[in-house]
């Protein structure tokens, strides 16, 4: 009987720690993986360098010579419906009346949405917060966290493999360090 009100008793303290951190590379399989590794250098020479950024390519591939990681939509099975934390940089999509961003793709560097190349489908998550979370800088890393689906999302700016209906967001702090 001790135990079990013990237990009770820590249940709420339980419920408030955060997941473990699901590293981008999870989001691939093996086989993506490894033709990333083995993957020459990309240059990263693009308009948006020499000031004339072209609004319209956003986050999908513009280059067509890229090795073929470099468009995967391919995904991991047994991360559908899993929760998870995931740490990245937001590109806003959709914001609500108080101007916080409740639907936007999670990337896993800086500046996706304006350099060359961005990442494969399957390191773009579309990220759906009906909370919203003021994004004052896209520069600033987030973790949110969620349950993953295996979903393909296609619109203007983008390709995703995954969509994370989120729990929580949150700016990455210097606790988190």
């Amino acid at each position: 009987m001790r135990r079990l009100l013990l237990c009770l008793m820590l249940l709420p303290l339980l419920s408030h720690a955060e997941l473990a951190e699901t590293d981008w590379l999870e989001l691939m399989p093996l086989e993506d993986q490894q033709a990333l590794e083995a993957m020459p250098e990309i240059s990263h020479d693009s308009p948006e360098l020499a000031g004339t950024f072209d609004s319209k390519g956003g986050l999908k591939q513009q280059d067509q010579d890229l090795p073929a990681v470099m468009y995967s939509a391919k995904t991991v099975a047994a991360l559908d419906g899993k929760a998870i934390r995931l740490g990245g940089y937001p590109v806003p999509l959709e914001s609500d009346a108080q101007g916080r961003s409740t639907l936007f793709f999670l990337v896993p560097y800086p500046g996706a949405c304006i350099h060359v190349p961005p990442p494969p489908p399957n390191q773009i998550v579309l990220v759906r917060y009906p909370q919203g979370i003021a994004l004052e800088d896209i520069y600033a890393p987030l973790w949110v966290s969620g349950t993953l689906h295996i979903e393909a999302v296609d619109n203007d700016l983008a390709q995703a493999a995954y969509a994370l209906d989120a729990a929580t967001a949150r700016l990455v702090d210097e606790a988190d360090l």
